[in-house]
């Protein structure tokens, strides 16, 4: 049970609230775990285990699998708190800045893992809205929707 807690702490620990500089090449958010340990906090990637039933699983596997349904469970909570929600019509809703540090939310990320990027180009429609921006990450640039994104909660 401890060795569970301890994990679920890391992962409460590892979500980004703010990025350390103002350079949009810097992609390293400011996290719990930098008060911590002084820096981010990691782990390993591990054998996802979570279709497989209870009995079959070894006393690890069973730590694995609740570690992975508390983080599945969290981090789609948590991302879905962070999205800007629409305001009542007739008021102007605040666009994504260009260099804003954003969240992208990925269905299946492995734990402690925030995927993570800078907005460099915003593409707005015919009504002026913008729901598409191109984001730069570590992988490169990618044009995403607006609703797949979170400001980090810090950054607004």
């Amino acid at each position: 049970m401890y060795t569970v807690l301890v994990q679920i702490e890391a992962c409460l620990n590892s979500r980004p609230l703010t990025p350390i500089s103002n350079d949009p090449n810097d992609l390293e958010p400011l996290t719990p775990g930098h008060f911590l340990v002084g820096e981010p906090l990691t782990s390993i990637p591990e054998y996802d285990v979570s279709d497989v039933t209870m009995n079959r699983l070894s006393r690890w596997q069973l730590v694995e699998q609740l570690r992975s349904h508390f983080w599945k469970r969290w981090h789609r909570e948590y991302l879905t708190q962070l999205q800007q929600r629409n305001k009542p019509k007739g008021t102007k809703n605040t666009p994504m800045e260009i260099g804003a540090m954003v969240l992208l939310m990925e269905d299946n990320a492995p734990s402690l893992s925030w995927k993570l990027g800078r907005v460099i180009e915003l593409h707005p429609g015919d009504d002026g809205v913008t729901r598409v921006v191109t984001v730069r990450t570590n992988q490169g640039d990618f044009k995403r929707a607006s609703r797949r994104l979170c400001v980090l909660p810090l950054e607004k």
